[in-house]
């Protein structure tokens, strides 16, 4: 199933609103492609435009070999010609029809035989772990095995491309884990090419190949999940991605090297940067001490919040407060003295004024 999917200068309006805005990527094929980004941010409609439930009112978009939607070239296939499968957030399945009946409607169009249908919907079944469900009617079932039913049916069709609207978001938290699981492991398993839409970055984080983080139409950085948590491009991708957030403080560059955040100064690389800048450094990056280090600067422990496998510390020194994420339970207590320490290679810059990520 080797079928990329190219998009070029895709736009879609709303009236005055561009939901899509001159949009250009390309999805590799078997690659997992997760459109993320807040309500309102045009992912939703980029899918709907890949998949043919939207026109857009500018651009193209090619599947495999296939030109589907050209507005220059007067072309626009509608979603039945573009061999995709389609999972939504509300299951979309046909109530007065058993489970047999919801993965074998579209197989019988296709006029495939009895015995490939059946074959199919065993397979299909086994795959989601739902095998013996066929009799099964979707009010008899759970929202957990309702949705695994939805993907037996896009696995049965057997589609090139799986296009995925927040599938798992009207699942509960252990469901939702449990699902993840599965889609990553039936996308494995299928090699299609996969594009997601989700707001819940660790659903992007866990399942995605590479990420495409989306603000007002525009895709701010596409990139492997890895880099887009490391190396946000720019001050909007870095407070979207991370639980906790991360530590955004404005500062100016005094020297080489080296950023006076206020109260302090931070050692990072400023690759010959000058004026203001902002310092964002993830929670987990910060080494913290109950005992003075040198180079460590001073806080004090505003708030301790356990949660089993680690602890979040809040800490304050003046009008600066700074996240910090140990492993663990801490033993830190409110109001402890604790000594705070910053690694330069795991400190990203942004330049204050164009809000990007300052690279060599």
């Amino acid at each position: 199933m080797d079928t990329p999917i190219i998009i070029e200068n895709l736009t879609k309006k709303f009236g005055d609103v561009v939901a899509v805005n001159n949009v250009s990527l390309t999805i590799e094929p078997r690659s997992f492609l997760t459109l993320l980004g807040p309500s309102g941010c045009g992912k939703t409609t980029l899918l709907r435009c890949i998949s043919g439930l939207e026109d857009p009112d500018d651009g193209e978009i090619i599947i495999g070999d296939k030109l589907v939607y050209s507005r220059s070239k007067g072309i626009s296939l509608p979603a039945g010609d573009r061999d995709l499968g389609l999972v939504f957030q509300n299951y979309a399945l046909w109530p007065h029809m058993n489970v047999y009946k919801n993965i074998t409607f579209a197989l019988e169009i296709q006029k495939m035989s009895k015995e490939d249908m059946d074959a199919r919907v065993k397979e299909s079944l086994n795959e989601v772990q739902m095998s013996g469900y066929e009799d099964r009617y979707p009010r008899e079932m759970s929202g957990g095995q309702q949705q695994r039913i939805a993907l037996a049916r896009m696995l049965a069709y057997r589609p090139k491309v799986f296009l995925m609207d927040e599938p798992l978001s009207n699942l509960d938290a252990r469901l939702r884990m449990d699902m993840r699981t599965e889609l990553k492991r039936l996308h494995y398993i299928s090699g299609a090419t996969t594009a997601y839409v989700t707001h819940d970055q660790i659903e992007a984080m866990t399942m995605s190949t590479k990420i495409a983080v989306m603000k007002l139409g525009v895709i701010q950085q596409m990139d492997t999940p890895d880099m887009v948590y490391h190396y946000p491009a720019n001050l909007f991708v870095a407070d979207f991605i991370g639980n906790p957030k991360v530590n955004l403080m404005p500062g100016w560059v005094t020297g080489q090297n080296l950023v006076d955040v206020g109260k302090f100064n931070i050692p990072v690389k400023t690759f010959n940067q000058t004026g203001e800048v902002v310092v964002g450094l993830r929670p987990e990056d910060i080494m913290i001490s109950t005992e003075p280090v040198d180079g460590a600067v001073e806080f004090s422990a505003y708030s301790v919040l356990p949660s089993g496998a680690d602890t979040t510390i809040i800490a304050r020194k003046g009008d600066t407060e700074l996240t910090i994420k140990e492993m663990g339970v801490s033993k830190i207590q409110m109001d402890q003295p604790v000594w705070l320490s910053f690694t330069e290679d795991a400190i990203n810059l942004y330049d204050k004024e164009t809000e990007d990520l300052i690279t060599a």
